[in-house]
């Protein structure tokens, strides 16, 4: 749903950088902004790289 704050494999925190990745990818390669961001490990890359952002799709619905 939300990106993890820390990474599954390493427990680097990655949480913070998800934003900034956001906005960056739209107009730049991701490896580039990944590697402007500090993200080397290929564990961290994966994170960002397969992460589904499905908070906005979960949120339209309400639990009764």
């Amino acid at each position: 749903m939300i990106i993890p704050i820390r990474c599954m494999s390493c427990g680097k925190p990655i949480g913070h950088l998800w934003e900034e990745y956001k906005k960056e990818s739209a107009s730049k390669p991701a490896g580039e902004v990944m590697t402007a961001l500090g993200l080397e490990r290929y564990c961290c890359r994966a994170q960002f790289l397969g992460h589904v952002d499905l908070i906005d799709t979960a949120a339209k619905f309400k639990r009764f």
